[in-house]
């Protein structure tokens, strides 16, 4: 392993004319003695780790750009810091201090600059330094009380003379302020149609668009709304806005973007989002993904025909990737309507011919993080057996339109690469274990694995691991399923051990080898548990008769599935079976649920965190309809929809008067995706029928607890209660 030099930028940074940030955020990242001592993850362990992401290799290939975050408990806040490595040496230098919050890094097509999202000035804007950091220089803004509220994302053209940023604007009355202007003091909120609310927030009439303007010798401070100044829908698309659903040709000359512009009741139904690119020079928008049959190319205007395909792509299509020589569009598709948990294929659109590739038709996994290789080659990331690796796919030869090109997996092993960039003949790649958060590693041309970074070094030093077993367990109906077993620290045989069954939300995310700071596998194991987590029935990474198998037939196979696994386990000599508990977040919050009515006595405890209870207030409560029309087979009032009927018949409070377990139970306020009234109903029951409950309600989270003093309160009852209710003998 190489020894990092940590140098640091400080007396360059920040010295910009619009430099406003408040005193350095403290941050200590030092073990205790006692948690050196103790030798075990803590929540207060994992909370000094330092995450590391946003990763990217300079043009040259010499020099590692990415991102780091840290936090300060006792401030209950965190801040993000920039660093560049040099790779042939293992030095690091820190580019940014704490005194202001720095993120989405990006290098300038010369490697001598980079740009990125900085607060130092008092609100978000764009800045760009030195490859070392110094000379900072902030590029968008306010001026004289106009311009530029807040960036939300952003990026430069190749050739430097253009930028594209996303920032909210107001296109609608929501408010009754707004709605009856004569009472500005008035307190509500008035809505004719559907998606009244999104994930954690209240539609006020705000919208992520994008703008565009030219990059210059003074300030951006303004430029063209490329989504329509009245358009009352998102790019990039909500809750996430993820930035990478934008991207610029290689000839600075056009931008291609997601967008699903509908609004109401025909947005809460439809996954249907396209690829449309934007023209700088002629100010025309383009949807190159309807029609498709018979029209003309919309990046060239020539003639082209697509016969393969139907007339439209009416499920999500997202993240357009240009080819090197900006004639192929690369972009990940989902062909079903409806369903957020389809196979995501790579397709790759022709701007000469309008034709389009699917890439993956013979390829039974999803494809994410498109990265062209050259102008004929693409790398992407699949799950792959509860793992994620890269692959490599090839642009069929000219004349073999309707062939289903070969994918071949580079990489191999028990390990999630979350993300990777490539230049100068180099890839590195983000990668992290149920055991390691991410760090980086340098990709060989045999798909080998080479760690480059030591990000949480004193952690990893001090704080032992438990074993990870990769056990294939037999279901039900005869076929094999993979299961993360993971056993606690030193961990003894002759022993016997409280199990927990994890049961994983989505429905449809794999349980892969995920590092986790909400529900860390190694954190639950160093509390003394043997952890069971199963890719049980409607996970990706084990074909799309796996995943599909879900929608559906919620209360089914993949309950099964569950009770297969923690059986399984339970047969060991090492678990005690008189000593279990089953805990969840989301769907695995549903599964705690339905499994609490069922379970016969396995359980001595349940841990709930945002589940689904009563599926009839559920469809009425949530707001992407399209999820549960999808997954449930339809609404509740259909009578005649055999699969709707049996989804609402097998609720979980149906099944109520079964409950006979204590259950400690998890909710945010802010969660509209599965509302906190869910979890009242759940604790209600527990209670009126006398069964041990706890209600742990956060008023400032949504449907996951991300700040770090929540989050402590978060594993304090969780922890408590197993401890409580099963580790005691």
């Amino acid at each position: 392993m190489k020894k990092f030099i940590f140098l640091m930028a400080i007396a360059a940074v920040g010295l910009g004319a619009c430099d406003r940030r408040p005193a350095p955020l403290k941050i200590d990242n030092s073990l205790t003695a006692e948690e050196i001592a103790a030798a075990r993850l803590t929540p207060e362990v994992m909370w000094k780790m330092r995450r590391a992401g946003s990763s990217s290799l300079s043009p040259d290939g010499t020099r590692l750009l990415y991102a780091v975050t840290e936090y300060n408990l006792d401030e209950n806040r965190g801040i993000t810091t920039l660093w560049v490595e040099e790779l042939a040496t293992g030095t690091c230098r820190q580019l940014t201090d704490y005194a202001s919050n720095n993120a989405a890094p990006r290098w300038s097509a010369d490697g001598a600059s980079v740009w990125f999202l900085s607060d130092r000035s008092g609100s978000m804007q764009v800045w760009r330094m030195k490859a070392d950091g110094s000379q900072p220089e902030q590029i968008t803004g306010s001026g004289n009380g106009e311009g530029i509220p807040e960036v939300e994302g952003f990026g430069v053209s190749p050739d430097g003379k253009h930028i594209w940023w996303v920032q909210t604007v107001h296109v609608a009355a929501r408010k009754s302020s707004d709605v009856h202007a004569d009472l500005p003091r008035s307190k509500a909120r008035i809505y004719d149609d559907l998606m009244a609310r999104h994930w954690d927030y209240w539609d006020e009439g705000d919208h992520r668009h994008i703008f565009v303007a030219g990059l210059g010798d003074g300030l951006v401070t303004g430029g063209t709304d490329i989504i329509g100044a009245d358009a009352a829908w998102d790019a990039p698309l909500a809750p996430y806005f993820d930035m990478d659903e934008i991207a610029w040709n290689h000839a600075g000359t056009m931008l291609a973007y997601t967008c699903k512009p509908l609004t109401g009741t025909a947005y809460a139904v439809s996954t249907d989002s396209d690829i449309f690119v934007y023209d700088l020079a002629t100010g025309k928008t383009v949807n190159i993904c309807k029609p498709l049959t018979g029209r003309k190319s919309e990046c060239t205007g020539e003639a082209g025909d697509v016969r393969e395909l139907p007339a439209e792509m009416p499920g999500y299509d997202k993240y357009p990737v240009w080819s090197p020589d900006d004639l192929h569009i690369a972009f990940r598709s989902m062909r079903r309507a409806g369903n957020e948990s389809d196979k995501e294929r790579l397709f790759v659109y022709d701007c000469r011919t309008a034709e389009m590739h699917d890439l993956t038709a013979s390829f039974d996994y999803n494809a994410a993080n498109v990265v062209w290789e050259d102008n004929r080659t693409l790398r992407f990331i699949a799950p792959i057996e509860a793992t994620h690796q890269i692959c490599r796919v090839q642009l069929p030869e000219p004349g073999a339109a309707n062939a289903a090109p070969n994918v071949e997996v580079l990489t191999r092993g028990d390990h999630d690469i979350n993300a990777f960039t490539m230049a100068g003949g180099r890839t590195v790649a983000e990668v992290c274990t149920i055991s390691m958060a991410t760090e980086f590693f340098d990709v060989a041309a045999d798909g080998t694995l080479n760690r480059i970074s030591e990000i949480n070094k004193p952690v990893y030093d001090a704080v032992k691991m438990g074993e990870v077993q990769k056990r294939w367990v037999a279901t039900t109906d005869g076929k094999r399923m993979l299961t993360w077993v993971i056993l606690p620290p030193d961990f003894d045989p002759t022993q016997k051990y409280p199990v927990l069954l994890y049961c994983q939300g989505g429905p449809q995310s794999v349980v892969s080898q995920f590092w986790s700071y909400r529900w860390n596998f190694q954190l639950m194991a160093a509390q003394g548990y043997i952890v069971v987590a199963p890719n049980r029935r409607g996970l990706p990474s084990f074909g799309q008769e796996w995943l599909d198998q879900i929608s559906g037939d919620y209360s089914g196979q993949n309950i099964r599935d569950y009770l297969a696994a923690i059986d399984d386990v339970a047969s060991e000599p090492w678990a005690d079976r008189t000593r279990m508990g089953c805990v969840g977040a989301s769907y695995g919050g549903y599964s705690v649920y339905f499994l609490a009515g069922c379970h016969e006595k396995r359980f001595k405890a349940f841990v709930s965190h945002c589940g689904i209870f009563d599926f009839d207030s559920m469809y009425g409560q949530t707001e992407e309809l399209w999820f549960v029309n999808n997954d449930y087979g339809g609404p509740y009032w259909d009578a005649h929809n055999a699969v709707a009927q049996r989804s609402y018949a097998n609720s979980p409070h149906k099944f109520a008067a079964k409950w006979d377990t204590p259950m400690l139970i998890i909710t945010g306020e802010k969660d509209f995706r599965i509302p906190y009234t869910q979890s009242l109903e759940a604790f209600t029951a527990a209670r009126v029928r006398g069964i041990p409950a706890r209600l742990v309600e956060f008023e400032d989270e949504a449907h996951q607890v991300f700040k770090p003093q929540n989050s402590l309160v978060w594993n304090r009852e969780f922890f408590g209660w197993l401890d409580k209710y099963v580790k005691q003998r």
